[in-house]
């Protein structure tokens, strides 16, 4: 699904206690008080014994399809993990583990791995499978193949259940497709993306401060919009680094600091974002880094981005052959570090 980074110049706007052993009262002393004397007595609390049957819960009691809906968003190593609680608990997660599976052969043939070639009908085979065991995580790539084969309304359907059963990708899908409707759905891409912001989906946080940016669905905010930019910044994603750093730049949000938006702008364009190595590189010519700059800015025009070409052959021109051939030797060695995107 496509997404907008920056908004356009139009819309600038529980564990019970044990309870407290009780001494006995001790026996009180009689005292004689002169008429005068103001002294009085508080009264002494005495805390409430936890029933001893309060202490003790057995999880192993719990219904199977409880325990399956609680784990349904699990990964395999969770659901290894929780398999081992007790006998009740293997036996109830027996369908999702096998789901696990379905979803392994899913991306495989999705992405054509491991010896396998690429077959997106194979791959949602294999997720409509897990999703029939109560995986969400199949649930969602299962919508994925559905939204890129344009069936968007079935793709929904599995979003919705996802997130209906509290899966954060579901949930920020869900609202993402709310928003790309026709007619779009604002207010109810507003509530699914907050909950899959406040469980740190990144994407979801990056995509709700767009809302609040934008005042889409909701009543604009940029404080707000900054705060959930920068949250989604700090967890690993690119778009929302770059936007941050426009909010340091601009002041909208976020106290206007150069340092901040000097920072933020390198991490965006050090993770492969087109936008950012060519406003990093602007920055950098202006500080007179001249070679730094046109590595950034020829990173940017092989990105796409045509108007970083045109300062890249203005420094060239001041730079010396083997400065410039240097410059041109990291472009080429350059990888992205690594993010959530």
């Amino acid at each position: 699904m496509n997404q907008k980074t920056w908004p356009p110049p139009s819309h600038r706007h529980r564990y019970s206690s044990l309870p407290l052993s009780q001494k006995p009262k001790p026996k009180p002393h009689r005292h004689h008080h002169h008429p005068s004397s103001t002294a009085s007595h508080k009264p002494r609390f005495t805390p409430t014994p936890t029933p001893q049957s309060s202490l003790n819960h057995d999880f192993s009691s719990l219904p199977y399809d409880i325990i399956a809906r609680i784990a349904a968003s699990f990964t395999l190593p969770n659901l290894r993990s929780a398999s081992t609680v007790c006998r009740s608990w293997r036996d109830a997660l027996r369908l999702l583990r096998e789901a696990m599976v379905f979803v392994w052969w899913g991306k495989k043939y999705k992405h054509g791995r491991g010896g396998v070639k690429g077959n997106l009908e194979k791959a949602l085979e294999s997720f409509l499978k897990g999703a029939a065991r109560g995986s969400t995580l199949a649930m969602v790539d299962a919508g994925l193949i559905y939204w890129e084969m344009e069936k968007k309304e079935e793709g929904v359907k599995w979003y919705r259940r996802a997130a209906e059963l509290g899966d954060p990708a579901g949930q920020c899908n869900l609202g993402i497709s709310y928003l790309q409707a026709e007619p779009s759905n604002p207010k109810d891409a507003i509530k699914w993306l907050y909950r899959a912001a406040v469980a740190r989906n990144v994407r979801a946080q990056y995509q709700l401060g767009l809302c609040l940016h934008q005042g889409r669905g909701v009543a604009g905010n940029q404080i707000e919009a900054a705060k959930w930019y920068l949250s989604a910044a700090e967890g690993g994603y690119v778009r929302a680094m770059y936007n941050t750093s426009l909010c340091y730049s601009f002041g909208e949000g976020l106290v206007h600091s150069h340092p901040q938006a000097r920072k933020w702008m390198k991490r965006a364009a050090d993770r492969g974002h087109c936008k950012a190595q060519f406003e990093h590189g602007l920055g950098l010519f202006s500080e007179g880094e001249m070679s730094k700059a046109v590595v950034y800015l020829e990173l940017a025009t092989r990105a796409g981005e045509t108007a970083a070409a045109n300062v890249k052959n203005v420094i060239l021109q001041q730079l010396s052959p083997t400065s410039r051939d240097r410059a041109m030797l990291l472009a080429d060695n350059w990888r992205s570090l690594p993010s959530s995107r």
